[in-house]
């Protein structure tokens, strides 16, 4: 039997890996079948129609840079795109890290630590891949993620055959999770650890000592550290602190991926564009995986997000609309639901006691689509269940839909 230290802490009740049922760790599907049947109530919207802030799906325009630059370069859809990109692309991921954590000139390159990738989640779901399998011979068959945490995760756990460890991300840990209070026998069998900060769903990030400290211990154990980083451009207050300055203080990347997507800081989801970067055997073995079952971004698309990294101005107005309407959820909810305003991210994670009853309640009556929070942890046999009574509440409409559909919320659930 395995334990997790700390406040109320759940038992892992699995020693060996097993194959699982990857239909499990998705969510949206888990919603599907609990709202299925059930005709929506009319919406606080003037037509009724319903709101769904279940999903993160970014719903401002794109930058006209996106669609301008996709226009200048017709020609390019013929070609199969080089997995390793452009260096144009290349160049641009390296500057916006340079700019945005403050890296000198050198420690990342663009054709040894930078891989394109359709978005965050390809590139997470190969890095699990390539991981368990480079640690195969070292009888690596863990995989470290935060409960709750991005259902990818799992995804790729499963996908391997490999044992997903699910590590609680509670108020008493910081919203994150604590992977140096397991076992050092787990450790020392796991192939990657998957931290996203600022979180999702809570929206906490991690100051430099915690990336300090979860980088030494990848290291001290031999595993790889994925920082899923794509809400690091959605914060409110200081920008939040990047794995890559922690692993500047050593001078190394080594046991390293960092991950970011246009999707979030540019209103891009549908672009499918975003980069990998960190330890260079890792990003060659990542690229390997792809090769096999992957798509390489496609070189007009690589053209307009070389062009998006390289303009900071669209991310700060993105920035300023994200953060009005979190002022907005301060004065609308207050301190109901043990909710308070979170480092980053756009996502509100409420307290609401049953999340299934939340849910369901929500849609019947308001036509408001939200996801309960137990939902996004995938492992039944971790109790209690540390997302259990929570709802995610996506902050992607303009406040014209956010705040009535908040007003209705509060409503429904204080009534």
């Amino acid at each position: 039997m395995r334990q997790v230290t700390g406040t109320a802490a759940p038992t892992l009740l699995r020693n060996e890996p097993r194959r699982r049922d990857p239909r499990t760790f998705q969510p949206f599907l888990k919603l599907g079948r609990l709202l299925a049947g059930i005709a929506p109530g009319r919406s606080p919207l003037p037509d009724g129609t319903p709101i769904n802030l279940a999903v993160g799906d970014p719903q401002q325009p794109a930058p006209a840079l996106l669609s301008e630059t996709i226009a200048a370069y017709p020609n390019g859809w013929s070609s199969y795109p080089p997995f390793r990109g452009t260096p144009e692309y290349q160049q641009a991921a390296v500057d916006w890290l340079a700019r945005r954590y403050g890296l000198p000139e050198g420690f990342i390159e663009g054709e040894r630590h930078v891989l394109p990738i359709p978005g965050s989640r390809e590139g997470l779901f190969f890095a699990g891949l390539s991981a368990l399998s480079l640690g195969a011979a070292e009888g690596r068959d863990r995989v470290l993620l935060p409960a709750p945490g991005y259902h990818v995760y799992a995804g790729a756990a499963a996908a391997a055959g490999a044992e997903p460890v699910f590590v609680p991300a509670t108020r008493e840990t910081g919203f994150l999770p604590d992977f140096a209070a397991l076992d050092p026998a787990i450790l020392d069998r796991t192939a990657i650890a998957f931290v996203c900060a600022p979180s999702n769903p809570e929206g906490a990030a991690a100051d430099l000592p915690r990336w300090r400290a979860l980088l030494a211990l990848a290291r001290r154990h031999g595993f790889l550290l994925a920082a899923d980083e794509c809400y690091a451009e959605i914060y409110f207050g200081e920008p939040p602190a990047g794995a890559l300055q922690a692993a500047l203080e050593t001078g190394s990347l080594d046991n390293l991926l960092v991950f970011h997507s246009l999707s979030k800081r540019s209103n891009a989801a549908g672009l499918r564009c975003g980069f990998l970067a960190g330890d260079p055997g890792l990003v060659d073995a990542v690229e390997a995986f792809c090769r096999f079952g992957g798509a390489s971004v496609a070189l007009p698309v690589l053209q307009a997000g070389a062009a998006l990294w390289n303009d900071d101005g669209h991310a700060a107005v993105n920035r300023a609309f994200y953060a009005n309407l979190f002022e907005r959820a301060e004065a609308t909810i207050g301190g109901r639901f043990g909710w308070s305003k979170p480092d980053g991210g756009f996502f509100l994670w409420l307290q609401v006691g049953d999340d299934e009853a939340a849910a369901v309640r929500l849609w019947r009556e308001a036509g408001i689509r939200t996801l309960p929070g137990s939902y996004m942890v995938a492992d039944t046999t971790l109790q209690p269940n540390p997302a259990a009574g929570f709802l995610r509440v996506a902050m992607v409409f303009d406040e014209t839909v956010t705040v009535p559909a908040l007003e209705r919320l509060v409503e429904v659930l204080d009534g």
